[in-house]
């Protein structure tokens, strides 16, 4: 009898090693999991502003990592309301996870750039934007254009023929045929590079050329006044719009009328608020701070947040002048 219950702790101690093993090794998919949302108020500091109200603005992350080998065997220790990612759709072949932080942090840069532009704009400040190109903000990942541009290019010409605006590029793209080869001029990293990609059939307009990527415009920016936003070491660019929110409640403008607003959305510099990643883990995120209002893109986004509401009242918009329209007309009180 001693020697069974020794056989039966010596297999239990494997067993507990053999699960720790299992939950420290990486696998090669990622997850995301909720993370609560959290208020802006010391995250935005703006030169003379004068908050408006009560109430704050929060925005929402979710953590992002690889998932473990316990997880992919047994899927009930995964964290409630986590979602498994195929690693190709965050990390194209060839690209390090080194790569996509540095990414992120830059896409994170450029999202409180735009905002402050974005906002200010809609308050009536005279922001200075010069436009320098089209900034490719995504690439399909089955278009022969994925395995040559990056998120993070500027593109300055097509076929040697300048470009300054997104405007310019579909104009440019536009004179081809679905199939030509187009010779782009872009700046990577400070340096200017050539390269040459196909174009395709637009899915839904088969006769216009197009290159598979999504473009926002790349500009010089100065405001009129200083803008800080620091999250530390949160990256990507989906806080764009909570940014904006902010940035107008300290200048006075009142979004928040005593409630909780929590938001998300990347931001286009003409405003348009962009889908973004993870929205059930963001929506189980703003559920979890007891926000009043959720704010998100229009779109599969909002039935996505709807899915996940339990209660929470989500609010769809199109773009910031919506968001910022529909908040300091609402009558609510909280």
């Amino acid at each position: 009898m001693k020697r069974f219950a020794v056989i039966v702790a010596v297999l239990g101690a494997l067993g507990i090693a053999a699960t720790g093993v299992l939950w420290s090794l990486p696998a090669g998919e990622f997850i995301f999991v909720p993370d609560k949302a959290k208020p802006l108020e010391s995250r935005v500091v703006v030169e003379g502003s004068r908050p408006a109200g009560k109430g704050d603005v929060y925005y929402v992350d979710l953590f992002v990592r690889r998932t473990r080998w316990l997880e992919q065997l047994l899927p009930f220790t995964r964290p409630e309301g986590s979602t498994v990612v195929p690693e190709q759709a965050l990390l194209p072949p060839g690209t390090s996870d080194e790569e996509r932080d540095r990414q992120n942090a830059a896409d994170m840069e450029r999202s409180e750039q735009i905002a402050s532009v974005v906002a200010l704009r809609a308050l009536g400040y005279d922001v200075v934007a010069t436009p320098r190109g089209a900034l490719v903000i995504g690439v399909a990942s089955d278009v022969p254009a994925a395995a040559k541009i990056d998120a993070s290019d500027v593109i300055v010409a097509v076929d040697g023929v300048p470009v300054r605006t997104p405007v310019d590029l579909r104009r440019e793209i536009g004179r081809r045929k679905p199939g030509d080869d187009v010779r782009l001029t872009i700046r990577r990293g400070g340096k200017a590079i050539e390269l040459t990609v196909r174009t395709i059939p637009n899915p839904t307009e088969p006769g216009r050329p197009i290159v598979g990527i999504t473009v926002d415009q790349a500009a010089d920016i100065k405001l009129p006044f200083a803008v800080d936003i620091d999250l530390g070491r949160v990256g990507g660019p989906s806080a764009g719009l909570p940014f904006a929110l902010e940035i107008a409640r300290k200048l006075g403008r009142d979004v928040t009328h005593g409630c909780k607003i929590a938001a998300t959305g990347e931001l286009a510099l003409d405003g348009t608020v962009l889908p973004i990643g993870g929205i059930r883990q963001k929506t189980i995120g703003a559920r979890r701070a007891g926000v009043d209002f959720f704010v998100v893109p229009a779109g599969p986004n909002a039935e996505g947040a709807q899915e996940n509401a339990d209660g929470l009242t989500v609010i769809p918009v199109k773009s910031f002048q919506q968001a910022l329209q529909a908040l300091t007309t609402s009558d609510a009180k909280c």
